[in-house]
């Protein structure tokens, strides 16, 4: 009667019988770079499956309000090679998408500001045992950074519209 049932069949197959590791990773995500494409393939192997939530407009408060709407982020996001999955976070409550999704991992950035330790507890008390990971590694790059890149496109605008003055003053034209 040998591997008569599923388990005996998964292991005489040398398959796993355990479900997948499933990983969370939480972000803004509002320009994307070459930071978050690093940050999101570390998560990637950490797990079978990544699922990211991607912060809702009104709880980011850490930064300035993101440039690019929500779902147009969501959408981008779950686009990158590394994303099984994106969603939308809740409105009210950060750890709602996460009790629903019971990852086995929740990774942060090495600059995202939350604290790892007070996740983990919270997460304890509403009945996870999700273990909360910090990846340290950052790609190095002179635009990786939502911000950097803002200023980037803000000093060419400036820069391109000075020429364009120039230019039609240079013609006897007004702008």
């Amino acid at each position: 009667m040998e591997g008569s049932n599923k388990a005996e069949r998964f292991y005489s197959e040398g398959l796993k019988f355990k479900s997948m590791v499933r990983v969370v990773a939480t972000g803004t995500f509002d320009i994307i770079h070459p930071g978050h494409i690093r940050f999101l393939e570390e998560a990637k192997k950490l797990g079978d499956e990544l699922i990211v939530i991607v912060a809702r407009e009104k709880n980011v408060r850490h930064k300035p309000k993101p440039i690019i709407p929500e779902e147009q982020r969501v959408r981008v996001v779950s686009a990158l090679k590394p994303v099984d999955r994106a969603i939308l976070g809740d409105e009210h409550d950060i750890y709602k998408p996460i009790m629903e999704l019971k990852p086995d991992v929740i990774v942060l950035g090495y600059d995202q500001h939350f604290d790892e330790r007070r996740i983990e507890e919270e997460l304890r008390k509403r009945g996870l045992k999700t273990k909360v990971v910090r990846i340290r590694v950052k790609e190095e790059c002179e635009y990786c950074s939502s911000t950097k890149i803002i200023k980037r496109i803000v000093d060419v605008v400036k820069s391109r519209l000075e020429e364009y003055e120039e230019f039609f003053r240079a013609r006897g034209m007004h702008v």
